[in-house]
């Protein structure tokens, strides 16, 4: 069904990390470790509620479980196919850990070749890219 070439998308479920910090799973930052921070440098800090609306929305980033979803990496190249051994090999980023079990499929974007002058390329003469 595959071709050496062609692009597809990748499903799996990622690989779990356990309860991890906003800092972690969020790239939160640590707050100010002098003038009387306190022992919470890595804690979420402040959720910015007031009297309205009374409350944190849902889905506001804090800590929790991180990983073990369901993760669609889309566009991957695959590289090699070997029939003998019932193998594809794709470049780039494969969610789950090493052995997990991945769904392929061929992609939904459209990767078709612009033609004409490539897009690195300025039509501005006053760039250098445009002046040769």
């Amino acid at each position: 069904m595959f071709q050496k070439g062609d692009q597809v998308d990748i499903t799996g479920i990622s690989k779990g990390k356990g309860y991890q910090g906003v800092i972690k799973r969020w790239n939160a930052q640590r707050t100010p470790t002098s003038h009387g921070g306190g022992p919470v440098h890595r804690h979420a800090g402040s959720m910015g509620s007031t009297s309205t609306p009374s409350r944190i929305y849902k889905g506001k980033i804090g800590a929790g479980h991180m990983g073990n979803e369901q993760v669609t990496v889309q566009n991957l190249d695959i590289v090699h196919i070997d029939p003998e051994l019932n193998m594809i090999a794709v470049r780039g980023a494969v969610p789950g850990p090493k052995g997990g079990i991945v769904y392929l499929k061929n992609t939904v974007i459209n990767s078709s070749k612009i033609k004409g002058p490539s897009q690195t390329v300025s039509s501005n003469p006053q760039k250098r890219s445009a002046r040769g």
